[in-house]
């Protein structure tokens, strides 16, 4: 009972190595459950959201639109759930100028259900749902009316990575109907569309940069009231798929089996069955056209021979007229009148020869009767040339069926290809990213600072432990008094630890999610797992650390254990030996250097744990810093452009027009801009069916044309950049990268997510789906989006060569090199205002379908959530380094109070007291300080390549006024903490403290 209490009494006299110990074990506990519980409650809360909404694992678009044969294809695939057949249209409306939105069906097979926010769903033809995002723009309410007018079909040249996926095909298909909604529309309630769960009325509007949509809104509609027997695309559930969770990488691996499967004989065969249907449709409209013409040239025909027939009967009759009167006459001179009366009566027979001549005769002697032979004979001769000019037109487009149909080609994308989708989930793996990384630094520092405090309180009751070891205790129960101790600190400081873990972050962290994204169901939620191993993790640490300070002291024998510890013997430190230095230095001058530089031990934590917390504030700033700059860097210093005009390839020349005759225009560069993808290509031959393991990339394809490839470069800057380590790379001189015939450039933010470098092979795909294997000629510097650019030869060797994958049609090599150029990268004249200005007129004229300012991007480009978190982990390490640095001050103290009192019997008063002691701790704070610092920009590198987000790269960026920061930051705890060791150097009495051990 005795050994309790003294156990209690030393614990309650040790209190504030326990609040130290508690302390830090809350802040790592905190830091390790915290970014990982709030990304776990957006993943488990926005995955509850999408299995109640039936958001698809697959969809399925074609280039062809899919018929109900596609359907029932899709249906007989192992793995399938349920499959919903959707329709959409394009329409246009006018608000605040030309703006375009998505009608689309409301599913009736309980996939991509919008969620209800206001009102109620429609139900009849010509009701919709709506976004808060519209109603916010429009300024509409519930009850609203509107009216739109439907899209005519695109051109053949079409985004096939839409969300709609057909592209102005489906008019050749005679059994088919394209899908049609009502125009007249009446608002009867606001939605949350799972498929975007952006948040238009919190703070971040900068996610415009990953943004895949093509149209400005989405209304659904209900089934009633849409016509059409063509679908604009199949949705997909996956059996299992919804008991996994939609972020892990085993939804995934379920999801791609099925995948797998669609693309192997479903996808190649339904292609080909659907072209066939195209084809067949074709032949049959000729087919009908034939018929049909044949029955008017026959009706036509029988009109001209009943007409032709008429006129021989006019000319016949005349013809018997003349040859009778020519009888008649030649009787009238014979013998007798009755002979000529006989003779009169009876019509004489002429033969055929002698009546064809009567009948040209005739002809030509009356006007009428050959102007009426001229019409019968242009007719009939009309009407030969019509047989065979329609003849040979059946013909040739019999001919020419097969190459206007083109290849049909399915899409098969899964969740990642939704840009809401992979936005969030982007942004959720990037936090928790740092969320894995940071606590392993808290749980160093908190070993260190454990071994110090822990290994000063073994010392401390040294000859204690030598009287309980000599009465017969055992070495484990004495131990046990300390490692009860440390135990005890590290469950209380843990279980406060996970309060804030489970609490105080995540809700932190949730209200800057909501703010950028709508996760309807939000809620905290406790892991007891997780909560439980984090703190066995620090537990396990400190536990080490205080077993470790009891083995070194125990090992000893009671006899020494109970004698006072020998003092260090003296010996010379380095300084000493460098005599013109030494010398100069006064005598408490020398006294500080040796006390600093004898005492290794606590030199080293006291160094390497201020260089820690300053490491970290240094790390959270420089990824704040990085992040910052991303958009000045991108869109002031690598786009030299300031403005860049899209438009369809039907209207690129109207466009091109419009912009020159605004006369804001200084210089300008045509080029073709079209969405794609890259993928690293197969480790094997260059045009293997498959590519390469390490992923895909959405890219922004520019091709420039042949004549000004080095006009790119006024454009745009180009630098080569080479793999650095440790978050930096190697930029090559400004204007020394070229675009040529022999490969493209690829960014390095595509470069990097995929491990691309310069000689590599990739797989692009371009605007229409084709694939072709590419060789990288450069990496190019490139902080946002990923653009890849192509000169116009190798586009043409690229896209319409025989090793053209996927063609969609065969070109001749004069058509390839006439690609259109359906964009414009200009430089204005004129301030940034004017210039965004100028951007968002552009925008409202039919021809344009997209155009962006440099100027209105670098300013407006934010990362709101990147910035609260490092926000969060500088506040935690800032109160890690008061932790630490109080620990560390506190112990320095208790290691030398007789040698406070002995400077007191000397005659120090308190302030010189305070002096002495807080000069050493200032001194070796600095040192932490300056080797810190350095240290924060390596894992500032470091944890930036860890976050690996599409589109983006981030080149490391610290500020000098970082480092200020960091360095007053951590020296203005210093001087916090000289507030609190000051009054405990005050009450050190001499007399008790001098007092003789023994």
């Amino acid at each position: 009972m005795a050994f309790v209490k003294d156990m209690l009494r030393m614990w309650a006299h040790s209190w504030k190595r326990f609040i130290s110990i508690a302390m830090i074990t809350l802040l790592g506990v905190a830091v390790l459950t915290g970014i990982y519980a709030g990304c776990r409650d957006a993943f488990r809360s926005t995955d509850r959201f999408f299995d109640a909404q039936g958001l698809h694992d697959v969809q399925v678009l074609s280039t062809a639109g899919l018929s109900n044969g596609d359907i029932a294809a899709l249906r007989k695939v192992n793995g399938v759930a349920k499959v919903q057949a959707e329709r959409s249209q394009e329409v246009t409306f006018d608000l605040d100028g030309r703006k375009s939105a998505t009608m689309q069906e409301i599913g009736t097979n309980g996939i991509d259900q919008p969620y209800l926010q206001e009102g109620r769903m429609p139900k009849k033809a010509g009701e919709i749902a709506v976004t808060r995002k519209f109603i916010r723009d429009s300024g509409k309410r519930i009850g609203s009316r509107l009216t739109v007018t439907p899209e005519s079909a695109s051109s053949d040249t079409s985004d096939t990575n839409g969300t709609d996926g057909t592209s102005g095909t489906n008019e050749t298909n005679g059994t088919d109907e394209a899908p049609s909604f009502p125009t007249k529309l009446t608002i009867v309630g606001v939605v949350l569309d799972p498929q975007n769960l952006s948040n238009p009325d919190g703070y971040s509007a900068m996610t415009s940069f990953r943004s895949t949509a093509t149209t400005d809104y989405t209304f659904f509609a209900p089934s009633d009231g849409v016509t059409g027997t063509l679908y604009t695309s199949a949705t997909l559930l996956v059996k299992g798929a919804a008991a996994e969770s939609t972020f892990d990488e085993s939804y995934e691996n379920t999801v791609k089996q099925v995948t797998d499967r669609i693309d192997g004989t479903v996808k190649t065969d339904r292609q080909k069955a659907r072209r066939q249907e195209l084809l067949d449709a074709g032949n049959r409209k000729i087919v009908d056209a034939r018929a049909e013409a044949d029955k008017k040239f026959a009706d036509a025909q029988s009109q001209i021979d009943a007409n032709r027939q008429q006129f021989n009967q006019q000319v016949d009759q005349i013809v018997s007229m003349q040859a009778g009167a020519a009888a008649a006459g030649a009787a009238a001179n014979g013998a007798n009148a009755g002979a000529a009366a006989a003779a009169g009566a009876t019509t004489p027979q002429l033969d055929e020869t002698t009546r064809e001549t009567m009948r040209e005769t005739i002809i030509a002697a009356s006007p009428e009767l050959t102007q009426a032979k001229q019409q019968l004979d242009q007719a009939q001769s009309q009407l030969n040339e019509q047989k065979a000019s329609t003849e040979q037109t059946l013909k040739t487009k019999e001919n020419e069926l097969k190459t206007s149909i083109p290849q049909v080609r399915w899409y098969v994308q899964d969740r990642q290809s939704l840009g809401g989708f992979s936005a969030l989930k982007s942004d959720l793996d990037s936090i928790q990213s740092l969320g894995n990384a940071f606590p392993i630094v808290f749980l160093l520092v908190a070993v260190m600072m454990s071994l110090t405090a822990m290994a000063r309180m073994v010392e401390e009751d040294r000859s204690l432990i030598g009287t309980y070891v000599g009465l017969g205790y055992g070495r484990l129960a004495v131990a046990s008094r300390y490692l009860l101790f440390a135990l005890l600190a590290c469950l209380i400081g843990g279980g406060l630890g996970l309060i804030a873990g489970f609490l105080g972050i995540p809700a932190f962290l949730l209200v800057v999610l909501q703010g950028m994204y709508v996760m309807p169901g939000l809620r905290l939620e406790y892991d007891w797992l997780y909560g439980s191993l984090g703190i066995a993790l620090f537990v396990v640490g400190v536990l080490a650390a205080t077993i470790y300070a009891c083995v070194q002291e125990m090992r000893q024998t009671p006899a020494a254990l109970m004698r006072p510890k020998a003092p260090r013997a003296g010996s010379r430190i380095l300084l000493e030996r460098i005599r013109p230095v030494w010398n100069r230095i006064g005598f408490l001058g020398k006294v500080t250097a040796r006390n600093i530089f004898r005492f290794k031990s606590r030199l080293i934590m006291t160094v390497g744990g201020v260089a820690g917390c300053t490491a970290l504030i240094v790390c959270g700033l420089a990824i704040n810093d990085t992040v910052a700059d991303l958009g000045i860097k991108q869109y002031r210093d690598i786009y030299q452009y300031d403005l860049m005009v899209v438009s369809d390839d039907s209207d690129a020349s109207a466009m091109r027009t419009k912009v020159a005759s605004d006369g804001r225009v200084t210089s300008s560069l045509d080029v073709r801009i079209e969405s794609g993808d890259l993928t690293v290509a197969g480790s094997g031959d260059g045009d293997s069916g498959k590519a390469g393991s390490s992923g895909s990339e959405s890219i922004q394809l520019v091709a420039v044309p042949e004549k000004h490839l080095s006009d790119l470069g006024e454009m745009v800057t180009l630098q080569p950049v080479s793999s650095g380590i440790l978050g930096t790379s190697g930029v090559g001189k400004t204007g020394s990268l070229k675009l040529d015939d022999d490969g493209v450039i690829v960014a390095q933010s595509a470069a990097s997510a995929l491990g691309v470098k310069a000689g590599s092979k990739v797989r692009l795909t371009n605007g229409d789906g084709v694939q072709a294997t590419a060789k990288v000629s450069a990496v190019n510097r490139n902080l946002i989006g990923s653009d890849v650019y192509v000169s116009e030869t190798y586009y043409a060797k690229l896209f319409d060569s025989k090793d053209a994958k996927n063609t969609k049609n065969s070109k001749s090599s004069k058509d390839s090199e006439a690609l259109t150029w359906n964009a414009m990268l200009a430089k204005l004249s004129g301030s940034d205002t004017s210039q965004t200005d100028y951007a968002e007129s552009l925008e409202e004229d039919s021809s344009v379908m997209k155009a962006v300012s440099c100027a209105h991007m670098a300013d407006s480009f934010k990362f709101d959530l990147m910035g609260a978190v490092v926000a969060l982990i500088v506040a935690l390490a800032g109160g890690l380094a008061l932790v630490v640095l109080f620990t560390l001050a506190n112990t320095n103290v208790s290691e030398r109070v007789r040698e406070m009192a002995t400077l007191k019997v000397l005659g120090f008063f308190d302030r010189e007291v305070h002096h002495y002691v807080n000069r050493e701790m200032m001194i070796l704070t600095v040192m932490g300080v300056i080797l810190g610092l350095p240290l924060g920009r390596l894992v500032g590198g470091m944890l930036t390549m860890a976050l690996n987000m599409p589109s983006l790269y981030f080149e490391v960026e610290v500020k000098p006024l970082s480092y200020v920061i960091a360095a007053v930051a951590t020296m203005a705890f210093a001087l916090l903490v000289q507030l609190f060791v000051n009054p405990v150097l005050d009450r050190i009495d001499p007399i008790s403290s001098l007092k003789s051990v023994e």
